[in-house]
This record gives C-alpha cells, sequence and structure tokens, in this order.
C-alpha cells in the first residue's frame, strides 16, 4: 500500500516539471534567412566596347587602260591588270543589344565605328605602240587607295551550351560603310623622236557603301560576368572605284595635237581579324527575388 502513493508523487512531479518548462522562454535561434540562388547567367542586354584588329588584303584585281585622243593610230592605247590590296590598322568601339532565346541561341545586333589606316599602292608599267612604230613608248600608272574609316551595322546570330553559357559562338553580317580615297595617276613616256610625255590624274574622294560578314567568338568570365572578351574576322567589300584621268602632251612629245584618256579600277575590300573588349550593362535583367518571413 506505502507504493502506490509514493509512485503517484513521483507521475505528478514529472508531469509538473514538463507544464513548468512549457512555460519557459525558448533558446532556438530564428530560421535562417533565405539567400536565393545567383542569377542564370544570360547574354541578353546592351553592351558597348573597344576593339583593335588588322586589315589585309583580299586578293582582288585592278584594271585599267588609256588611249590617245585623237586616235594617230588605230593600235596606239594600252590596257594592263594587276593585282589590288590593301591593309593596315583598325580601331574604335561598338555598341549592341543581345537578346537570348533560350541555353542555346543569341540573337543580336551591332553597330561599330573605326579609325583605319588601311590602304594601298601598286606601280604598274607596260608598252604603249607608237604611232607608226616611229618612237618608242610606255606607259606608267600609280594607283594608290586610302581607307581613313569605315563603319558596319550587322545582325548576330550566337550559339551556346547549356553547360558553357558564357561561351558563344557567332555569325555576323550585314552594311558596311567608309571613307576611300582612290588617286590614279597615268602617264605616256615617249623616249624616241621628239621625246616627251603626257601625265594625267584623277581622283575619288567620298564614303562607299557595300556589306560584310564573318563570325567570331565571345567569352565572360564567370567570376566578372559585366565583362567579356571576343575575337572576330570580317570580310569587308565596299564596291570598286573607277577613276578616269586625262592630261595633254607636254612639249615636245611626239604629238602636237593630242591629249591622252584613261581609266583605272580597282576594288576597296580587304580581310579583319579583330579583338574586343566588351562591357554589358544589362538593364533589363530581372531582379532577384528576396523572400519575406
Amino acid at each position: 500500500m506505502t507504493k502506490f502513493p509514493v509512485a503517484a508523487g513521483i507521475a505528478l512531479a514529472l508531469v509538473a516539471g514538463s507544464a513548468l518548462a512549457a512555460d519557459l522562454p525558448s533558446r532556438k535561434g530564428p530560421p535562417p534567412a533565405y539567400i536565393p540562388p545567383p542569377p542564370a547567367f544570360s547574354w541578353t542586354g546592351l553592351y558597348g566596347g573597344i576593339n583593335i584588329g588588322y586589315g589585309f588584303s583580299a586578293g582582288g584585281v585592278q584594271d585599267g587602260g588609256l588611249t590617245v585622243l585623237p586616235p594617230a593610230t588605230a593600235n596606239h592605247f594600252a590596257f594592263w591588270s594587276a593585282g589590288a590590296g590593301v591593309n593596315g590598322v583598325a580601331g574604335g568601339g561598338q555598341v549592341g543589344y543581345n537578346y537570348q532565346f533560350n541555353p542555346w541561341f543569341v540573337v543580336g545586333l551591332e553597330a561599330d565605328i573605326q579609325a583605319a589606316d588601311i590602304n594601298g599602292v601598286q606601280n604598274l608599267v607596260g608598252p604603249m605602240p607608237a604611232p607608226n612604230n616611229a618612237a618608242t613608248q610606255a606607259s606608267f600608272v600609280n594607283s594608290a587607295k586610302y581607307v581613313d574609316w569605315f563603319g558596319t551595322v550587322r545582325g548576330r546570330l550566337g550559339v551556346t551550351l547549356p553547360s558553357y553559357p558564357n561561351l558563344m559562338v557567332y555569325g555576323t553580317g550585314g552594311f558596311a560603310y567608309g571613307g576611300v580615297n582612290h588617286t590614279v595617276g597615268l602617264a605616256v613616256v615617249n623616249s624616241g623622236p621628239g621625246a616627251g610625255s603626257m601625265i594625267g590624274k584623277g581622283v575619288y574622294d567620298g564614303v562607299s557603301t557595300g556589306w560584310t560578314a564573318g563570325g567570331g567568338v565571345e567569352w565572360t568570365p564567370l567570376s566578372f560576368p559585366a565583362w567579356s572578351l571576343k575575337v572576330e574576322y570580317l570580310y569587308t567589300n565596299l564596291g570598286s572605284t573607277r577613276v578616269a584621268a586625262s592630261g595633254p602632251n607636254a612639249n615636245g612629245f611626239y604629238y602636237a595635237c593630242c591629249v591622252f584618256a584613261g581609266a583605272h579600277q580597282a576594288p576597296t575590300d580587304w580581310h579583319t581579324v579583330r579583338a574586343g573588349l566588351n562591357w554589358h550593362f544589362n538593364p533589363f535583367a530581372a531582379a532577384p527575388v528576396v523572400a519575406k518571413y
């Protein structure tokens, strides 16, 4: 009989202790703050940057001809054809916008403007029949072409991989324009009886238009997602320039009556390989979600 009151007392003490413990203040800390995962990498957004590169010959052909007016004989003319090439340094800046449709495809539009020192000079010498074969003559051609500046407006289509979202391989193409100076000097020199020369000059100096196409690779270091580096190739074609030149005879030349007229045509096209650095403004990126408790 004495065991029951003791057991009842122990049980009552345990129940009372549990109730008192429930009333004590909790020492458990607040739940950890929610830290959202970093946003997924995306090429979408505005960007701007700088570039520098080198332009080199695309292997075009220049040609032309000249004759004496009025013609002294039916065969008094000269024709020529030779390689045309320009090369030099170009550098400038670009701005553009990319939109990434999904983890694989990016489309964009880019415009750039370049200061350039791309030029080429060719000197050609050839025979020129003299009337009645009474003298020895030669024709001389000096063709100098300079591209002082140029720009492009191009579309871009890029491909990325979900496993390498910060690496994009792209193709590009569009409109090209530039400042072109093409100066041609022509001369006919007579070393026979009545030796002398006829010299003329023609100049094209204006803005030429054409097209450009190429491709490149662009990479963004994930630790610095606002920056990207690119290497790019472009073929640029601003069409051909045709320069006419004429000149009177010099004293002592075989003809006292005549002038000569000539024309020279040369393409303005070149390859460019360049490297660039871009800063991505990304103003349209979605704001990260912050949980509230």
